[in-house]
C-alpha cells in the first residue's frame, strides 16, 4: 500500500481505516492532504476488498481545517490583475471541491469518527461522509465566517440536507461552536461516545456490520440515497427499478436467502 505524507491507510476485514496523520498540526489540511485524499478514495473505489471506510484523525483532534500555510501560499500566487487572480482562485477552489467530491461519490460507505476540533474545512469533509460519530470532547464550527469568507468546499451545499436549512444558516452566519450533545440533537452526528477509545470501538463495530453485508446491496443502497438528493420521488423509483433489474440477478441474493432460511450467517464475495 502507498505511503502517504498526510494520511495513514490500513485495510483489515473489509474495513479501510483512513486516518489524517498530522497530529502535530492538529491535522490541518495541507497541500499533501488535498492531493492524497483523491488518490486514496480512488484506490478505495477500485479495490473490491474494501467494503466500508472509517475516516479519523490522529491525536487529540480530528482536524483544525485548512492549513493556514496553504492559504498563504495561494495568496502569494496572486498578482495585480483581478481577472487572472479570479481565474486562479476559481481553479484552486474547484480542485479542493473535487477532493471532497471523491469522498462523497465513493461507492463504499464512509463513517467519520470525530474527536476534538472539527473546524472549517473539516466540516466540509464530514458533510461528504455517509455518517458521523463523535466523542464527548468534539467541537464543531463553521469557522470560515470568522476569516471573512464563505465556506466554499461543500458545507453550505451538503449540510442543509443533514441538519436543516435554518440551523445551517445560524451556524454559518455566527461560526459558533457546537458541542457533542447539540451535535447529536440536531442530527450532525448519529451517536456520541465517552472518549476516543469508545468512539473508535463503536465506529469500527458499525463498520464491521456493514462490511458483513452484500457489497452489491450496500453499493446500490448508497447510490439510491445519493441520487435522491437531487431528484423527485418518481425519478428515484424509476431509477431503482432499472438498477435492480440487473442487481437482483446477483449471486448475493441467493446467498442471503439461503442463509436466512437455514439461520446461518451469509458470507459474500468481494
Amino acid at each position: 500500500m502507498t505511503d502517504y505524507q498526510a494520511f495513514t491507510v490500513a485495510l483489515d476485514a473489509g474495513i479501510a481505516h483512513v486516518q489524517i496523520n498530522r497530529a502535530a498540526k492538529a491535522n490541518a489540511m495541507n497541500a499533501d492532504f488535498w492531493r492524497e485524499i483523491v488518490e486514496i478514495f480512488q484506490w478505495i473505489d477500485d479495490t473490491d476488498a474494501v467494503r466500508v471506510v472509517v475516516l479519523s484523525g490522529a491525536g487529540k483532534h480530528f482536524s483544525a481545517g485548512i492549513d493556514l500555510a496553504l492559504l498563504a501560499s495561494v495568496a502569494s500566487e496572486l498578482g495585480k490583475d483581478v481577472g487572472r487572480n479570479a481565474r486562479l482562485l476559481r481553479r484552486k477552489i474547484l480542485q479542493m471541491q473535487g477532493s471532497f467530491n471523491a469522498v462523497d461519490q465513493c461507492r463504499k460507505p464512509v463513517l467519520a469518527a470525530v474527536q476534538g476540533y472539527c473546524i472549517g474545512g473539516a466540516i466540509d469533509l464530514i458533510a461528504a461522509c455517509d455518517m458521523r460519530y463523535c466523542s464527548e470532547d468534539a467541537q464543531f464550527s463553521i469557522k470560515e465566517i470568522d476569516m471573512g469568507m464563505a465556506a466554499d468546499v461543500g458545507t453550505l451545499q451538503r449540510l442543509p440536507r443533514i441538519i436543516g436549512d435554518g440551523l445551517l444558516r445560524e451556524l454559518a452566519y455566527t461560526g459558533r461552536t457546537v458541542e457533542h450533545e447539540e451535535a447529536l440533537r440536531i442530527g450532525l452526528v448519529n451517536r456520541t461516545y465517552e472518549n476516543i477509545e469508545a468512539l473508535h470501538k463503536g465506529v469500527f463495530a458499525i463498520a464491521g456490520q456493514i462490511a458483513a453485508k452484500s457489497p452489491i446491496a450496500v453499493a446500490g443502497t448508497k447510490r439510491m440515497i445519493s441520487y435522491m438528493r437531487d431528484h423527485r420521488i418518481d425519478d428515484g423509483l424509476e431509477y431503482i427499478s432499472t438498477w435492480n433489474a440487473a442487481m437482483l440477478q446477483s449471486h448475493d441474493l441467493r446467498v442471503a436467502m439461503a442463509a436466512s432460511m437455514s439461520a446461518q450467517t451469509p458470507v459474500f464475495d468481494d
